[in-house]
């Protein structure tokens, strides 16, 4: 079979090497592979105009938000992302500091500054600190089951309802406050889906829960945005590297194909473009996320993946976290606050009600983030995971703005609330070369899958692929960014403070 389409590469000597896709995890691919004697005829097709997949900087309300990725997680020097950023100069003096790499958070976001009710009043903050120890301490019991061969129940969440309410039966307070703390405790679940990129905990499997890493550090961020650490990457690379707009339809693999403009020499791995374009290589790093993945996986591999990468694709978890920021003229919230929770009364983890999308779809909400104030405006950003932020993204920006407008009208207490004055969203779920925000170990999956996924292809390794001096002995490498990390480097969901 011959390549079609234009002419990808000039001919050269060296492996041909195809990294597939821009965003952190190509570049950084690309980054380690630029540096390398061997690998001189290498390219990074991306399937849309800009690099950095979802870390995704915009300049909007007369300053810098962070769409994608927010936080470092951990940001010491065992943390990847933070050494890259450091090394660029991209943090502050307080992130770089020896005193925040050492703080212990746990992984466990802070509280609130504010903590509101569905019924417009004021949730006591010692009845949320105390409802956030005994959430967090489960979370924290989770990791035990690391080791375990077997566990009943299966799920994080159903370990989670299952000791809650063993510790109701202590519970000596009257009934309202009793739902109270439940609803509370609700909140603190749809947090934990943030953090796991999930719709419900009950789909997180509990035994490699602990395989989950919390690095050392206070979370920070990127005083001028997440995305000046992908353009120094870029600005690393050679000028021709990167090949934008340039979607991938199918990688044709394992077998032996030719092109004009290099007679006699025959290529086991041709990536063919939506536009008809062919690119033939000695090997391809795919570093697509998992939800473009399970989208495609019949016709993005030809021939077919093996079983047990079939598989992996199919039982890793994948789901959807968006941030919704809202933008007001003045605050109405008091100068040093930082987080606002918001409390439904009417829920409990322990009630397992199928969503009410349509009208209630924002129930799912977390509460906001104070960011810091811009030079003619204020910024709330909310965050929503699960099929309630995929609903979301179906909605019109008019639809969710007066929909949270009348939100934070009911829960201040305030009808006159000013309604904030524009909103801006992710929409990772729809975004099609993404399909949601991150991944997660369900049940009926383990780290191993992670594992399996990464490995490369064929798994036999002879043939010529062994010239490349066990570099790569294999044509195809799966990369990390499309399967859960066992540390979180960096990431969309909440910080957690100390």
């Amino acid at each position: 079979m011959q390549s079609g389409g234009r002419q990808a590469e000039a001919p050269g000597r060296g492996p041909r090497v195809l990294v597939v896709g821009g965003g952190i995890a190509g570049l950084g691919a690309a980054q380690r592979l630029c540096h390398h004697p061997a690998f001189s005829h290498l390219r990074v097709l991306e399937a849309t105009a800009r690099a950095g997949g979802r870390i995704r900087s915009e300049h909007s309300f007369g300053g810098v938000v962070e769409v994608g990725a927010h936080w470092i997680h951990g940001p010491s020097e065992g943390n990847p992302v933070f050494r890259l950023a450091a090394k660029y100069g991209l943090l502050g003096e307080k992130a770089l500091s020896e005193e925040n790499q050492l703080i212990e958070t746990g992984g466990h976001v802070g509280l609130p500054s504010v903590s509101y009710a569905s019924s417009g009043v004021s949730v006591s903050l010692e009845l949320v600190a105390e409802m956030a120890r005994l959430f967090h301490g489960l979370i924290d019991q989770t990791r035990e089951f690391l080791q375990a061969a077997e566990t009943t129940p299966p799920s994080v969440g159903e370990y989670l309802k299952e000791k809650i309410r063993q510790h109701m039966a202590s519970w000596t307070e009257d009934e309202e406050t009793k739902k109270l703390k439940l609803a509370i405790l609700k909140n603190l679940f749809n947090v934990e889906c943030c953090v796991s990129g999930t719709h419900s905990m009950d789909l997180v499997a509990l035994a490699p829960f602990g395989e989950y890493t919390v690095l050392p550090g206070l979370d920070c961020t990127f005083p001028e945005g997440y995305q000046g650490l992908t353009d120094c990457i870029m600005a690393s690379l050679p000028k021709d590297v990167m090949v934008f707009d340039k979607p991938v339809k199918t990688i044709h693999w394992n077998g032996s194909f030719q092109e004009a403009s290099a007679p006699g020499e025959t290529f086991p791995v041709l990536v063919e473009c939506e536009d008809g374009d062919c690119f033939p290589a000695h090997h391809v790093v795919v570093t697509v996320p998992l939800g473009f993945l399970k989208k495609h996986l019949d016709t993005f591999f030809e021939p077919p993946l093996p079983t047990e990468k079939v598989e992996a694709i199919r039982k890793i978890g994948f789901g959807t976290n968006n941030k919704i920021f809202l933008e007001f003229k003045e605050p109405f919230w008091e100068p040093d606050c930082q987080h606002i929770q918001v409390v439904w009364e009417d829920t409990s983890p322990l009630e397992d009600a199928a969503p009410a999308l349509h009208d209630a779809w924002f129930k799912k909400l977390i509460g906001f983030w104070v960011l810091p104030p811009f030079q003619a405006s204020h910024v709330l950003c909310g965050f929503i995971a699960g099929l309630e932020s995929e609903f979301m993204e179906t909605l019109s920006d008019e639809d969710v703005l007066r929909s949270l407008t009348k939100v934070l009208r009911r829960v201040t207490g305030n009808p006159w609330l000013p309604a904030p004055r524009s909103v801006l969203r992710s929409c990772w779920h729809s975004a099609p070369y993404t399909r949601g925000s991150y991944s997660y170990v369900a049940v009926g999956s383990s780290g191993d899958d992670m594992d399996r996924l990464a490995q490369p292809l064929p798994s036999d390794g002879k043939g010529a692929q062994e010239l490349l001096m066990g570099f790569w002995p294999q044509h195809i490498k799966f990369s990390l960014s499309s399967v859960p990390l066992r540390t979180q480097p960096s990431g969309l969901s909440p910080p957690s403070r100390a």
